[in-house]
């Protein structure tokens, strides 16, 4: 028999907690919960049944981590979200460390939800433009459309920064009130609440087209990160279409014009090829690595993270740097994005053992954000150091094919500037009797927080590694 639990508000996550809570201890399966809102359509039952708990637990314990990711999560649209974290709550009170694998279908729905959310946000607060007014009420007024149910997260966002000046901003559902010290959340509104009252728009759009750039035109990109659907919101974007009509006949210009003298510039790095060097044990190899201060990279890293595998390997996969957990645990890939990596050679039928696995770079960059260590993309004077034990690996490990994952590896490898687009899937010479296959990061299977989209890359890039694998027993 089914049960309802009505919440009052869609986004109270302390409300669910209770109610969640309360749930669990009475046994209460996932598939037997009816979620609705006060005021809402009927509830929406769970699209999948889900592996039911092995007991009614005495107490709920679960990790801050699910507690923050949902907080976030239920403020998406998604209308069985509450379902979805309820499901997730009676799996984490007999599995607590559920979270840590990144691949389970829970996991991954929560992760590409907080994702979308936290995306959400960030446009909110890049695509807000508040526009003067007179009358009664809050002298400065805007108007957002955002995906998910974000007003009362991001509120706090604009009081810290907009303290000063009273303000009102409405969207669709709610409006954020910040008027005599005191932030309110009223009915919604529609975008004529915000219209140029204050004619500012002309200063917004010669900032706009002061900063534009034909050069480094990337209309895809730009639309990628801010979508049309912001446009009627920002009054520099009237100057988008005229500034990309212009763009070609100016670039034309410049490269009809006069030749000027040349810079002093350092010439830029020659393409690298596969380096003559004598190899050495791998095990001689990864103790030598351990003082390496080639780069300044050591300096704040915890340990190296040298390659793994035999010299016997039949194929090399190259990854970019190690992450937060590779750089605390010493081996390459063993965190979210080796997981993906080992499913998928495992889905080829190779065995990690057989591969010799190991990264561009050898050091965790990263940048620290409290207690979290983000990850950061190398630089090329560090690529280009950690080339030194690359070659040697290359030459201790004699396999006949070598797999470029991600941009990063791609250009440690050869080199030069290739788009993962261009190369992705395809083989290419590489020294003597050797290919070169290229496919992505596994991680960027995780960045993506289009669930549907990253079920789809996901496949693409099992798909990739069976190709890998294929290849080098064709080699073979």
């Amino acid at each position: 028999m089914s049960v309802v639990a009505t919440l009052a508000s869609p986004v109270d996550f302390q409300a669910w907690r209770e109610e969640a809570r309360a749930l669990l201890l009475q046994g209460v399966a996932p598939e037997d919960v009816l979620w609705r809102v006060e005021g809402e359509e009927a509830p929406l039952p769970l699209e999948r049944e889900a592996p039911a708990a092995s007991l009614i637990p005495s107490e709920i314990r679960v990790p801050r981590r699910f507690v923050e990711m949902g907080d976030l999560a239920i403020r998406h649209r998604d209308r069985q979200r509450f379902g979805r974290l309820y499901r997730l709550l009676t799996r984490l009170a007999a599995e607590p460390r559920l979270l840590e694998r990144a691949t389970d279908p829970d996991v991954a729905e929560l992760n590409a939800m907080v994702k979308s959310v936290s995306r959400d946000r960030h446009k909110m607060t890049a695509f807000v433009r508040f526009r003067e007014r007179e009358g009664e009420g809050p002298r400065y007024v805007a108007w957002f459309e955002p995906e998910h149910l974000i007003e009362e997260h991001v509120a706090p966002f604009f009081v810290d920064r907009y303290a000063s000046m009273e303000f009102v901003i409405f969207t669709p559902r709610r409006s954020i009130v910040w008027s005599g010290g005191r932030l309110e959340f009223g009915t919604g509104g529609r975008p004529e609440v915000a219209t140029d009252a204050d004619g500012f728009s002309a200063a917004w759009e010669a900032y706009y087209r002061s900063i534009f750039n034909p050069g480094r035109l990337m209309p895809a990109a730009m639309r990628k990160e801010m979508p049309k659907k912001y446009w009627a919101n920002m009054p520099e974007t009237r100057q988008i279409a005229p500034l990309l009509a212009s763009a070609a006949p100016r670039v034309e210009g410049w490269l009809a014009a006069p030749a000027a003298a040349p810079s002093k510039r350092r010439p830029a790095p020659p393409a690298l090829a596969p380096a003559v060097v004598a190899a050495e044990p791998l095990q001689k190899l990864a103790a030598e690595a351990k003082s390496c201060t080639r780069c300044p990279l050591y300096q704040d890293a915890t340990q190296i993270v040298f390659g793994q595998g035999s010299e016997d390997a039949r194929l090399i996969f190259v990854g970019e740097q190690p992450g937060d957990k590779e750089d605390l645990a010493g081996v390459p890939f063993v965190g979210p994005a080796g997981a993906i990596f080992d499913e998928a050679l495992a889905a080829a039928g190779l065995d990690r053992k057989q591969c010799y696995v190991t990264g561009a770079v050898k050091h965790f960059k990263f940048t620290p954000r409290g207690k979290v260590r983000l990850h950061k993309t190398p630089d090329t004077p560090e690529i280009l150091a950690c080339r030194w034990w690359l070659d040697k690996e290359l030459a201790s490990v004699r396999a006949p094919l070598v797999v470029a994952m991600g941009a990063t590896a791609l250009y440690a490898l050869t080199g030069k500037r290739i788009t993962m687009r261009d190369a992705r899937g395809r083989t290419q010479p590489f020294g003597e009797g050797r290919r070169l296959f290229a496919t992505v990061h596994p991680a960027y299977v995780l960045r993506i927080p289009d669930l549907a989209q990253s079920r789809a890359e996901r496949g693409r890039f099992f798909d990739d590694i069976a190709e890998a694998v294929r290849l080098s027993r064709e080699a073979a």
